[in-house]
């Protein structure tokens, strides 16, 4: 694939990992003839002409599934999976384990706790990049590179993509789709009611600024914006165009400097679009926010392509009622969020996973989950004439413009590090601390990342 990429992780820091009594000796010979001849009655009567005893049913081949994917859109996408799996693997049921709420966040904190609880789940769905590399870190999963060669994958997904599931050079994910973060949505008709252009074909930061006044003075809150990592997520696409594709890359392999001059002009624009942004975020996530735009109660927001089956489920026309375009000065980049499944070392049904694992790198599985999940298939080799104009439009850019790994999806630091993150921007949007705060916060935690 000749897209240029920027998408190396960080090094994931390692997570920490986790005697019965014998019992007494007296007690043991005490009650040693009492078990003695009861597990010989057990056995003359089952083995007795009269003997009721019958077989355990055999354990019906089954495999639970840990993701994200639990409620709106998604769960349809997970479900469109699962059907898929259903036909290729008639005799193996699906058990949906899926954590709804905060763009995974949920999902992950309890994933975390069962894996350090040796309860893992069979799969789960993970970012590629740096979250992928926590778990590998751990000693968590399993090697999936024979997957990889039954599928011949190598051959059909783009390097970078692949290369966002493997560490040092083995795979331990198989990639189900891609996604764009940096994308920005617009309702139309509060544009126009504003008496500006319906577009979202902003080149600079600068111009998005003039348009956002305008939206403002007219009345209505010109960006909506979530809790936590919508937050992190309007960051992450403020430095990219403040920074560009490769300084904003820069920050996470450390060439560069949190602490520029260049990182407080952006960290100053990312505290002016929190200014025009809703009050009362704290309790919004994603899918409010599309509901916020869908109906006109805000004009623009910063959201990766997964709001578009969001927006289709509200019966808005993308293209007209509701306008997309590469969020404002990062035309020629492209945000990647990998989503892909692993399988932990110590899963328990460990054949019904990998039959998984195989049907998520399937052609049939990419064409149906991308059909309703807003991205595009992580294999070149899928037709998506039959998907929407947008995602035609994504599987261009993919090819041509320079991929740069996303803050807030786990493609570019470890999860420590995204936690540190958050923390800091939480605590300036909540007004605890001051841009300087702000970046003293962020370039302490890149450089203990």
């Amino acid at each position: 694939m000749p897209a240029r990429t920027r998408c190396a992780p960080r090094a994931p820091r390692r997570r920490a990992r986790g005697q019965h009594g014998r019992p007494a000796r007296r007690t043991v010979r005490r009650t040693a003839p009492v078990l003695a001849a009861t597990l010989v009655g057990a056995l003359l009567a089952a083995c007795s002409p009269g003997g009721d005893a019958t077989p355990s049913a055999p354990v019906e081949p089954h495999v639970e599934v840990f993701t994200w994917w639990a409620s709106g859109s998604e769960k349809l996408a997970l479900d469109a999976l699962s059907s898929t799996f259903a036909e290729q693997h008639p005799g193996v049921r699906f058990d949906d384990a899926g954590v709804a709420g905060g763009a995974g966040s949920a999902a992950k904190d309890v994933l975390d706790s069962r894996m350090a609880a040796g309860d893992p789940p069979d799969t789960f769905q993970v970012h590629g990049g740096a979250e992928l590399a926590d778990h590998v870190a751990a000693h968590d999963l399993r090697p999936l590179d024979d997957v990889v060669a039954d599928l011949d994958l190598a051959s059909v997904v783009p390097e970078t993509v692949l290369a966002a599931t493997q560490v040092d050079g083995v795979t331990y994910a198989i990639p189900s789709n891609v996604h764009r973060a940096n994308v920005v949505w617009a309702n139309t008709s509060v544009l126009t009611a504003a008496g500006l252009p319906p577009t979202t074909a902003f080149a600079s930061l600068d111009e998005w600024f003039a348009a956002l006044e305008t939206v403002e003075e007219s009345g209505v809150t010109p960006l909506a914006l979530g809790a936590d990592w919508t937050q992190v997520h309007l960051l992450e696409t403020v430095l990219l165009a403040h920074l560009g594709a490769e300084a904003y890359s820069g920050l996470w392999d450390g060439s560069t400097d949190p602490r520029s001059a260049e990182m407080t002009a952006a960290l100053g624009s990312f505290s002016r679009l929190v200014g025009y942004a809703d009050q009362e975020r704290a309790s919004l996530d994603w899918e409010d926010m599309t509901f916020r735009v869908a109906e006109g109660e805000a004009a623009f927001m910063i959201m990766g392509d997964w709001a578009l089956p969001a927006f289709r489920a509200a019966d808005i026309p993308i293209g007209n009622d509701v306008l997309w375009a590469p969020a404002p000065g990062t035309s020629g980049s492209f945000g990647l969020v990998v989503d892909a499944f692993a399988i932990p070392g110590s899963a328990t049904n460990v054949d019904e996973a990998m039959s998984w694992v195989s049907t998520i790198g399937s052609a049939e599985a990419q064409t149906a989950l991308s059909s309703v999940k807003g991205s595009i298939p992580a294999r070149t080799d899928v037709s998506v004439q039959a998907l929407h104009p947008y995602q035609l439009h994504s599987t261009a850019a993919l090819e041509r413009d320079e991929l740069v790994p996303s803050l807030a999806h786990g493609t570019a630091v470890d999860g420590a590090t995204l936690q540190e993150v958050t923390r800091a921007v939480g605590a300036f949007t909540e007004g605890r601390a001051s841009v300087a705060q702000l970046q003293r916060a962020l370039a302490s935690a890149l450089d203990e990342g």
